[in-house]
């Protein structure tokens, strides 16, 4: 049996997050650097460039890898990695080719392997809500986030949803703004911009 701990010693605990800075500090604060954290919304709102860019300001605090399950290394994959520039963080970026989930696990587990994986998308990888839980504990040290198609303003499919509501932080992506719904929300109430003149126009005068 695990031992049970005090109120005092759950906050004492110093635990280890992401010191985002600028507008990322504003929308999500400073999420803690292992767990996982879902972003879902319907094609063509930005979902692709704002993944693109938070993994560019994650590469800051750690190493990343992009689990490209669903373009591999495509003609669009490499022109959303030539558009954010991501060639700036060559050393602590990797884009893997459709790497099955099993491969994943091992690599992760490997010395000197990234601190996130970023698996695009939950769809593709195939994932039961129950092998995602063996997932996130078999790797409970690493930072996952997938990324999943949307049906409506839901994640599309049960399994999906499940994992949503799991995730500490849940990013919801239309009209080119990503929302954090989930436990880590900044002093903006949660909004980062993916792109200025796409969100005013999809947006105008509405309330978020």
């Amino acid at each position: 049996m695990k031992r049970a701990f005090s109120p005092t010693e759950v906050i004492t605990m110093k635990k280890r997050v992401f010191n985002f800075e600028n507008e990322f500090y504003e929308a999500f604060e400073t999420p803690e650097t292992c767990g996982v954290w879902f972003i879902w919304g319907n094609s063509g709102n930005g979902k692709t460039s704002f993944v693109m860019q938070l993994a560019k300001e994650l590469c800051k605090h750690a190493k990343v890898c992009y689990n490209s399950l669903e373009e591999g290394c495509s003609l669009t994959m490499r022109n959303a990695l030539s558009r954010y520039e991501m060639t700036d963080v060559n050393k602590r970026f990797q884009l893997l080719d459709c790497e099955p989930m099993s491969d994943l696990v091992t690599r992760l587990k490997s010395k000197r392997s990234a601190d996130v994986a970023i698996i695009d998308s939950f769809q593709y990888s195939q994932l039961t809500y129950k092998q995602y839980i063996e997932l996130k504990q078999e790797l409970k040290h690493k930072l996952l986030i997938f990324i999943s198609h949307a049906d409506g303003k839901q994640p599309a499919g049960r399994s999906a949803k499940s994992v949503m509501y799991d995730a500490s932080l849940k990013i919801w992506v239309e009209g080119y703004r990503a929302m954090s719904k989930g436990r880590f929300i900044g002093p903006n109430g949660g909004t980062f911009t993916i792109w200025d003149d796409g969100a005013q126009r999809y947006w105008g005068d509405k309330n978020l």
